[in-house]
């Protein structure tokens, strides 16, 4: 095997650096004269992840050292996990978990909060109101985008309509929190009877805020006749954030990719799997497939 002289080999160098500097999916280095030539812009968005239930296990320091070796950024910071990043940090500890992030070249998307609005009980509700405030000034401290909350289901005893629109107003308040702060509040498409993309129309249309929008969250309800395209068509005007989950599963990844790309949708596409691996060698293995496959199909079909 030929071996590359010291000037191929900064050839090469260089051109590898100047592809992954650029953020550009399709430039392709050329080994043998360091051209670099654009093919595929990229899908505009990039590959995150959320904490859930991937990283449940790994302190701060494996969550950073994890995101950087495979580039995956930014990262949703999911309430109660082991990374400690919750509303009970000082002002002090904000600021260095903000400069580690800082360091370690990933970006802080938000919180994944649990809050949620569908209660019948109006205390339960106003104590979730204001924990969902905690949330966005902690997440404002750290110079992240948003806190994601979520309807959890429909109770029996009240009317669907009325529960709908309490969770639009509940919304409607915590926006006006996070607009403050100059963040934003995202609502999860989840839960029973919730997650049906209509009844997360009407929810935004009783929100009415422009700080509010929603997180698609990949679920089987969205699937019509083997296509999300109607759900997403119903769901489009408030897309803030995505969570991804098994890429090797029956649902349409391609399409959702190939339709968040036509929308011109620049955010973010976060990687939320239901297993945890808690060693750092797996855990490694797992996210450098999984942004391989990412990749793959988020590319056009034509390419």
């Amino acid at each position: 095997m030929n071996r590359l002289d010291r000037r191929s080999l900064l050839q090469s160098t260089t051109a590898a650096s100047l592809a992954v500097l650029s953020g550009i999916s399709g430039v392709r280095a050329d080994k043998a004269a360091g051209k670099v030539e654009k093919r595929d812009r990229g899908p505009g968005y990039r590959l995150g992840l959320v904490t859930w239930n991937l990283a449940a296990t790994w302190d701060l320091n494996l969550l950073l050292k994890l995101c950087a070796q495979t580039g995956i950024s930014p990262v949703e910071l999911r309430t109660t996990h082991k990374h400690g990043v919750e509303p009970s940090l000082s002002k002090q500890e904000r600021r260095e978990v903000k400069q580690r992030f800082a360091e370690a070249g990933v970006a802080i998307w938000g919180s994944g909060s649990t809050c949620d609005f569908h209660w019948p009980d109006k205390a339960k509700v106003r104590q979730q109101i204001e924990l969902c405030k905690k949330f966005v000034d902690l997440v404002a401290d750290l110079g992240g985008k948003g806190v994601k909350v979520r309807p959890n289901g429909l109770p029996k005893e009240v009317p669907v309509a009325r529960t709908l629109e309490q969770i639009g107003q509940a919304l409607r308040e915590c926006g006006q929190a996070a607009e403050a702060a100059g963040v934003e509040i995202w609502l999860e498409v989840h839960g029973p009877g919730t997650s049906k993309p209509e009844h997360i129309k009407t929810i935004m249309e009783h929100t009415q805020h422009k700080s509010v929008g929603i997180t698609w969250n990949s679920n089987r309800e969205d699937v019509k006749e083997g296509s999300v395209a109607e759900s997403f068509k119903l769901l489009r005007p408030w897309l803030k954030s995505c969570h991804i989950n098994h890429l090797w599963s029956e649902y349409p990844w391609r399409e959702l990719f190939t339709l968040l790309r036509a929308a011109g949708y620049d955010r973010t596409t976060l990687i939320e799997v239901p297993r945890s691996i808690p060693e750092a060698d797996a855990a490694l293995d797992f996210l450098r497939y999984y942004k391989a496959l990412w990749t793959e199909l988020t590319r056009p079909k034509e390419i």
